[in-house]
């Protein structure tokens, strides 16, 4: 096989990609995410050791989370953009060491594996790339547990990035991150002790999502109930995706007053819910669907489009949009202008997209009408009394948290199917793009309270635990799991993992998986969560439903 990985729900056959990832991600870029991850635990290692003896390096710090970000899943496929991390990762790799060594301490080499990890052979790396990836762990239990663990660190490192963009910063998550990176090379940790590591990424997953959730609202407003336009305007448009609200807040800035209108795209949605980005009135609304979808909403958007973050999809060789593609963060895509980060706290010169924008087309219309959401937990709470009484009335039977991913494999028509049959007295509570499977569908509400209840981006499920809480507290009960609460989540990338990690950290069980569970689930740790934690996967619509309502 040319390369291997299994981070995302469409893995080839379930199992793993061997010659070119689903996502289109090529081998030697997948074999160069391999190095890189492979020197960032490196560096973990003698950075763990030299804060233990009070030694911080803040460019370390950012270098692990903005390369932990980088390999997730659709969000950089720029083969000299890992080529360029590797090397600065050497550096710092040894620059760590020396600076171990300085302080006194003493190289960590427990085992023969661990001390692969110090070789400082710089030269040929991509070569020595196809031999440090997943599969070099033989044991396929522990192979499975430290994925689990790695991918949830993709996941807080995403949420941690965000959250230093906006000026949030949580030292402990740095220390975990790399504590946790530096463990899963180390052959003495057991399979229990790689559980317990599983469930201490969740609970850090938990205080990273507070952390952005906390950014966000300070900088932002908390999100309000809010009728989000789906229609275009006349003016020639830029359409931003991915998630990062900082770069949102600087685009609408740049944008004032220049004939532009901007709109959301897939997982920015959420950014129509906060109050201050409202007072733009070029703010249009949102274009189009979910992110598997924007080969064909691309070509009618007509303007250029900005990736933040992942997800990218790879346009096709007759693409007419490829040359108005910009990305810019973790974001990459070879071809493409990347916009660099800020300097000392500026904003991002997002000048070139704006003049591109101004020999564009204006949006091509697809669709009418408006989407509701921005019930966030602040929104959520301030209702409570209504939602309590309408439990306590019966008019609300039961709530179905539906957050997640949204994937392109047909097998997730099975969510839109199960929104469509849901009783009339049921409510989904919803965050990231797995809305986007039945957001636009007509289900009415409950005496004014609607039946989809969207907390906004994957990294907003934060709020759909905070809601659970303080509904847990509301109706006295003892164990979260005693809520007429039931969880049928969708995945597809690693900020997923980290979310159900934080809901199994959270004490919530019986959670429902699909449309597959993960391919990096071996069968021993498949079953230690199906026997510890009720985890499951889905069957049919049907059989699930009769299920759930029992």
């Amino acid at each position: 096989m040319s390369m291997f990985c299994y981070q995302c729900q469409e893995t080839a056959k379930g199992t793993g990609c061997t010659i070119k990832g689903v996502c289109g991600k090529t081998s030697d870029v997948a074999n160069l995410q391999d190095l890189l991850m492979f020197v960032l635990k490196g560096i973990s290692i003698y950075s763990t050791e030299a804060r233990k003896l009070g030694y911080e390096d803040r460019e370390i710090n950012k270098f692990i989370f903005d390369g932990l970000f980088t390999t997730i899943t659709n969000a950089n496929f720029d083969r000299q953009v890992f080529v360029n991390r590797v090397r600065k990762g050497l550096e710092l790799r040894k620059r760590i060491k020396n600076k171990l060594l300085e302080l006194g301490g003493k190289l960590p080499v427990t085992s023969h594996e661990s001390a692969t990890w110090f070789a400082d052979d710089e030269a040929a790396f991509e070569e020595k790339s196809t031999s440090v990836g997943v599969l070099s762990t033989k044991n396929e239990d522990i192979r499975s547990l430290r994925e689990m663990i790695t991918y949830g660190l993709k996941g807080l490192a995403a949420y941690t990035e965000h959250a230093f963009n906006l000026d949030q910063e949580n030292p402990e998550l740095y220390n975990f991150m790399q504590r946790a990176l530096a463990a899963t090379t180390d052959d003495s940790l057991s399979a229990d002790d790689l559980v317990a590591l599983t469930l201490e990424t969740g609970k850090y997953g938990v205080e990273g999502m507070a952390l952005l959730d906390k950014a966000n609202t300070t900088r932002y407003g908390n999100p309000e109930i809010t009728k989000v336009n789906i229609g275009v305007g006349k003016n020639p448009g830029i359409l931003i995706s991915g998630h990062d609200l900082r770069d949102m807040e600087d685009l609408l800035k740049q944008t004032e007053g220049t004939g532009i209108d901007v709109y959301t795209h897939s997982e920015m949605l959420p950014a129509n819910y906060y109050p201050a980005f409202k007072k733009y009135k070029h703010f249009v609304g949102n274009y189009g669907s979910s992110w598997w979808k924007q080969k064909e909403e691309f070509e009618t958007f007509n303007g250029p489009v900005l990736f933040t973050t992942n997800c990218i999809v790879p346009p096709s060789k007759n693409a007419t949009y490829t040359h108005r593609i910009f990305t810019t963060g973790a974001a990459g895509y070879p071809g493409s202008k990347h916009i660099p980060d800020r300097i000392n706290g500026g904003m991002k010169d997002f000048s070139e997209i704006i003049e591109m924008a101004k020999t564009c087309k204006p949006p091509v219309e697809i669709e009418k009408g408006e989407i509701i959401g921005g019930f966030a937990h602040n929104q959520v709470i301030q209702l409570a009394d209504k939602i309590v009484d309408a439990v306590k009335s019966g008019a609300i039977r039961k709530f179905f948290v539906m957050a997640g991913c949204d994937g392109r494999f047909k097998e997730r028509a099975y969510y839109t199917e199960f929104a469509e049959k849901l009783p009339k007295d049921t409510v989904i509570l919803t965050a990231g793009c797995a809305k986007y499977r039945y957001n636009k569908l007509p289900l009415g509400d409950i005496n004014g309270i609607p039946r989809v209840l969207d907390a906004g981006q994957c990294n907003d499920s934060y709020s759909l635990a905070v809601i659970a809480l303080k509904l847990k507290e509301v109706f006295e009960l003892n164990d979260i799991n005693e809520l007429p609460i039931a969880y049928n989540i969708a995945w597809y990338e690693q900020k997923a993992v980290i979310v159900l990690l934080a809901l199994l950290y959270l004490g919530v069980k019986n959670i429902h998986l699909g449309p597959t569970l993960p391919g990096f689930l071996s069968p021993n740790v498949a079953k230690v969560l199906v026997e510890k934690f009720g985890i499951a996967g889905i069957k049919t619509v049907d059989e699930d439903m009769k299920l759930f309502l029992n």
